[in-house]
């Protein structure tokens, strides 16, 4: 996963990047040389109410599946002209280059084949409800492109009433990750047979509170949980490890991150070098009562949980995978440190590099409709979750607009 503008989670013009894979289904082959690479918009709405300082990521993705090459230097142009900005604002990320008052670029990197990368354009609310025009985006790269013509999409904005809206983000897993809500670079494969963290988090891109929080964590086959927050249930599906986790008394106000301790193992017989698709997706909890929740909620009991409509549901999940190290240490005081194999991930996989300045998101919505029908299936496993968790809530700094 890769930040465009290499700063926190929580501040404003870099939310987060959120790197996810796309599994790749009778995709023609392509020429060594080449790529096709495909943009994709994942957001749809906007809460009327959401300030500048506090701005949703509006998530789109560039899917590199299709390709058996990687393409270097991916660059976003982001053309804001078409948008009523008496409606929606933006402004421009630290590290994009301004091509015009409502044009810009941001470099997104190199995006390995099998692979593709989430990115988020910061959108703010400045007007009414109702339809806010359309926001045109591009990407190119250095490589030679088989097919250009979907790479670049035109998407219809629209303002909506006000309320919350959750943006599920989450880090590839390597060995040296650091829990931050923030994306490192260069770093480690995990080991067979070693722990790692997972960096996770979920942000509150609305203009209201949401009262009470269910994830769910998903885990590619041959990982498992070795640390999980107190009060989640964990079960194995189909050799698939997963925990249902509640936080029904925290209030996630707008602007606000959560986050708790996570960790997993890679087992020792792995022989792939990326391990996918890791999965989390988050959900609002609400008492059933209409109305404001309160500043402190009570517990949610089994008749009050339920999860309450919000304005964007089809960014609330985010993909990740685990990079793992299969290399042969060398024995001895003086062994070099291990580097990971030059082989290319499963086709799907989900890791780009480089540097730039776009936001950066995860949710693939070919997955929503999965994991949504899971959550209902199994939300039986909220009755026995009822223990309050421990919580990061992080405020966004502010910053000034372009417009």
């Amino acid at each position: 996963m890769n930040l465009f503008t290499r700063a926190a989670l929580a501040r404003t013009g870099a939310v987060t990047l959120l790197t996810a894979g796309l599994v790749a289904v009778g995709a023609p082959a392509q020429a060594a040389d080449q790529v096709d690479l495909n943009l994709i918009p994942l957001s749809g709405q906007i809460a009327r109410g959401v300030s500048e300082a506090k701005a949703k990521p509006f998530k789109f993705t560039v899917d590199n599946t299709r390709s058996t090459a990687d393409a270097r230097n991916v660059t976003v142009k982001v053309d804001a002209r078409k948008v009523n900005h008496k409606r929606v604002g933006f402004f421009v990320p630290d590290g994009c280059q301004q091509q015009g008052k409502a044009v810009y670029s941001c470099v997104l990197g190199d995006l390995s084949a099998g692979t593709s990368e989430d990115f988020g354009i910061p959108l703010f609310s400045t007007g009414t409800r109702g339809p806010a025009g359309t926001l045109v985006v591009s990407i190119t790269s250095e490589t030679a492109e088989a097919d250009p013509e979907d790479n670049t999409v035109e998407v219809d904005l629209t303002v909506t009433k006000p309320g919350y809206d959750l943006v599920t983000w989450a880090q590839d897993v390597y060995a040296d990750v650091e829990v931050d809500g923030d994306e490192e670079t260069g770093l480690r494969p995990v080991r067979p047979g070693e722990t790692a963290p997972l960096d996770w988090a979920v942000y509150n891109g609305g203009s209201r509170r949401a009262t009470g929080l269910f994830y769910l964590i998903s885990l590619p086959a041959g990982v498992s949980f070795a640390e999980l927050p107190e009060n989640c249930v964990q079960e194995d599906f189909l050799g698939i490890a997963q925990a249902f986790c509640d936080d029904p008394a925290v209030v996630l106000k707008p602007g606000e991150y959560y986050t708790d301790s996570v960790r997993v193992k890679v087992a020792k017989e792995v022989t792939e070098p990326v391990l996918r698709i890791g999965n989390i997706y988050a959900a609002g909890l609400d008492r059933a009562l209409a109305g404001e929740p309160e500043e402190e909620p009570e517990v949610a009991g089994p008749a009050q949980r339920r999860a309450f409509s919000e304005v964007d549901d089809i960014d609330n999940s985010a993909l990740f995978d685990v990079f793992v190290d299969l290399t042969t240490p060398t024995p001895g005081p003086s062994a070099s440190p291990s580097v990971s194999p030059s082989v290319p991930p499963a086709a799907g996989g989900g890791s780009g590099g480089g540097d730039g300045g776009l936001p950066v998101t995860g949710v693939q919505a070919g997955l929503i409709g999965g994991v949504g029908g899971t959550v209902l299936l199994v939300g039986g496993a909220l009755l026995v979750l009822s223990r309050r968790r421990r919580v990061v809530l992080v405020t966004p700094a502010d910053e000034k607009s372009t417009n």
